[in-house]
């Protein structure tokens, strides 16, 4: 089965990632996608905080 790369950069940094986290993190925000490092810093003690997925740069191709 072939392996596809795809590239998406984190919502807040700016870097290219092979996992990012969907998530809202701010009262009225829309979904975005961020890198780990930047998951860490919006994801502890935020009330606004909602997990809605893993986007994974290597998917395999069907």
């Amino acid at each position: 089965m072939a392996v596809r790369a795809r590239v998406k950069p984190c919502h807040i940094c700016n870097q290219s990632a092979p996992v990012l986290y969907r998530v809202k993190y701010e009262e009225e925000g829309d979904w975005v996608f961020v890198c780990p490092n930047c998951w860490q810093d919006i994801s502890q003690d935020n009330p606004f905080y909602v997990y809605g997925g893993t986007w994974k740069a290597e998917k395999a191709k069907k």
